[in-house]
């Protein structure tokens, strides 16, 4: 299917921005009543699987992503003791919801960008969003909700599948205009990405999210050709990793480092091209020493600038890809100057800090193997490598000659 002249990710954004602030100032004109709701409304006209989905929330960080006026949040927190967050871009359903439960126990309201949220926020245990997610570039959104999620946590949302024309999803990610009526009459057009459930599917496992169960949710009256998609998702307890490509690294390019950045928000990581997320690092150079090569490397791919000195190195790993043994040697960075950005002509970039209890998966497997020689108890899995330690593990080399152990080192 074609679609006429869509606009780009950026354009597609802001024409949604400006579409649900109108949106909201509509309903603030007119004062249109909020009734209460019983139950989670999944799809049209109600129908879906109710609170039943959601399970037991009480006790727990829940995140309802482009809330609107906010009617489900409130209705969990009051009816679950959940603690919610109710997330909208919309100044306006912002306002709209304030005036309605801004002093409602356990319901934090936030206008924000979602992104921009999700990147910030302490993770969640379970997020949801009802008919939000769609309005929002896929590959700007999912890593980010990935990153949000607590291992294990839970995600749940419904996207457009068929309008009520029965213009039915693409199959590559790009968005198209979609009309919005208004109560009262008149209309506005937002720009969703509709997609096909396998593009979904397998945009979610790239971005490191499990799909458990996928509902269709149709619109029950005659002659509305509108269908949802409900979908269900986990984030795996256990953080995988995966080699970026099949073909071994050439024999010269055989022994790399990675550094280990920890500041007060969590793990630096970045996203090579390739698709892994990884350490600073890269290859050895001739001529170097390994904290020269660490220092180079971390100002070259993100702009840090550190001293040789204030590198500390791990060990040794060693693993085989094809017929060449990989050599990968693992460092702990103490200190650097500087924010991380991305650098012209690198391969890896959008540079982040991750909480330790949240990290992404899809990790390159040579970044997972220093993690977890840096600290064993971090729930990573990652193909063997034999690991050869530069300091004492149990804390005797600190005692005798005032170096650093491993233990120390992880704190």
């Amino acid at each position: 299917m074609t679609a006429p002249d869509t606009p780009g990710t950026a354009d597609a954004e802001q024409v949604n921005a400006a579409t649900w602030h109108a949106y909201g100032a509509h309903h603030l004109d007119r004062a249109t009543p909020l009734p209460e709701v019983d139950e989670i409304a999944w799809g049209p006209a109600g129908t879906g699987p109710g609170d039943a989905l959601l399970g037991d929330l009480k006790g727990l960080r829940v995140l309802d992503l482009g809330c609107g006026p906010a009617r489900h949040a409130a209705h969990l927190a009051r009816t679950q003791h959940a603690t919610v967050d109710a997330v909208d871009l919309s100044p306006t359903q912002i306002e709209r919801a304030r005036a309605r439960y801004g002093d409602l126990p356990g319901l934090r309201l936030v206008q924000a960008d979602a992104v921009g949220h999700l990147r910030t926020s302490t993770p969640y245990d379970v997020i949801y969003s009802l008919s939000a997610v769609h309005f929002i570039d896929p590959h700007r959104l999912l890593p980010a909700l990935a990153a949000a999620l607590r291992p294990g946590g839970r995600l749940y949302f419904t996207v457009l599948h068929t309008n009520s024309s029965g213009d039915g999803p693409f199959s590559e990610v790009r968005p198209r205009p979609e009309v919005l009526r208004l109560a009262g009459g008149g209309e506005l057009t937002g720009h969703m990405w509709v997609l096909t459930t396998e593009l979904w599917t397998d945009l979610l496992t790239r971005y490191g999210l499990h799909t458990e169960e996928i509902t269709v949710l149709d619109a029950p009256e005659a002659g509305n050709q509108a269908s949802y998609r409900l979908f269900q998702i986990r984030r795996p307890a256990r953080i995988t990793s995966r080699p970026r490509t099949t073909r071994p690294p050439v024999a010269q390019a055989a022994a790399g480092v990675g550094a280990v950045l920890v500041g007060p928000q969590g793990l630096l990581l970045g996203r090579h091209q390739r698709g892994t997320v990884e350490l600073p690092g890269g290859t050895v150079e001739p001529g170097e020493s390994l904290k020269e090569t660490v220092v180079r490397e971390l100002a070259e791919e993100t702009g840090l600038h550190a001293d040789p000195d204030d590198v500390c190195l791990l060990g040794m790993l060693l693993d085989q890809v094809g017929d060449v043994v990989r050599i990968t040697f693992g460092a702990l960075v103490t200190r650097w100057h500087g924010e991380p950005a991305d650098q012209p002509g690198e391969r890896v970039g959008d540079w982040r800090w991750w909480p330790l209890d949240s990290l992404p998966s899809d990790l390159f497997e040579c970044s997972a193997q220093i993690l977890t020689a840096w600290r064993p108890s971090l729930p990573i899995d990652h193909p063997p490598a034999r690991f050869t330690p530069f300091a004492e593990p149990h804390g005797t080399a600190q005692e005798t000659t005032g170096r650093p152990t491993l233990g120390e080192l992880g704190k």
